[in-house]
């Protein structure tokens, strides 16, 4: 799918272009369903949502077999052509219908206050703008309405918070499509507005040599009745 230049009458070009990363990503994350668990950690993702659901950062659409049939539906948004691609296979194999639409996290091509929950799975690392994302998200959801993350950031350590600092500052945003070690989700969700539910701290592998992008969170958030 291309969207068209209103002013130009000519194909957008599209808001994330990272070929090489999207084929290496698509290879890497089937291998890490098993090795590293992250196949378990979707359905807990995932487990009990219902109604209009959101996913922002879809990737190559491995969360889409997972969702519940109480899901009514799922607009997946995807910003990077070759994982669009693949997240549209994906979306024809899965249970519930699967709509996967480009665009990007800080301009969700969506109306306000139309879903009842929003995931977000491995993306905050690599949007420009959190802040601006994550308001994005705050703004399609109806009031109490769910945020599901699971998200790689700071974490480890004095000595690993170092490395993760020296490697955003240097060659990691390059090779890895955008993304960024250091970040912290849970405080970016906090600043946005969002009510923290019940989250955990893990590290993916859970056992063995922890890397960089190894401490994770996952939890639930909400978006709070407006007085």
């Amino acid at each position: 799918m291309r969207l068209m230049s209103t002013a130009a009458g000519k194909p957008a070009r599209d808001p994330v272009h990272h070929p090489l990363f999207a084929r290496y990503y698509a290879r890497v994350s089937v291998t890490a369903e098993t090795r590293l668990g992250m196949a378990d950690v979707r359905d807990r993702l995932l487990s009990g949502l219902s109604g209009r659901v959101i996913e922002v950062g879809a990737g190559n659409g491995l969360n889409f077999g997972r969702y519940p049939a109480s899901v009514a539906e799922v607009v997946a948004i995807e910003p990077e052509r070759t994982l669009r691609r693949l997240a549209t296979e994906a979306a024809v194999r899965a249970e519930v219908p699967v709509d996967v639409v480009p665009g990007a996290a800080e301009a969700l091509p969506v109306k306000s206050e139309a879903y009842d929950a929003a995931v977000l799975s491995l993306v905050l690392c690599s949007v420009r703008d959190v802040r601006r994302a994550l308001a994005e998200v705050r703004r399609v959801l109806r009031p109490g309405g769910e945020v599901r993350f699971f998200e790689h950031g700071r974490g480890g350590g004095p000595a690993m918070l170092f490395t993760q600092r020296a490697l955003d500052r240097t060659v990691w945003p390059m090779l890895s499509g955008g993304c960024h070690l250091s970040r912290e989700p849970v405080a970016g969700l906090r600043a946005a507005g969002f009510e923290l539910g019940p989250y955990r701290r893990l590290f993916l592998p859970e056992d063995g040599l922890r890397l960089p992008t190894s401490p994770c969170v996952l939890g639930v958030a909400r978006k709070p009745h407006e007085p």
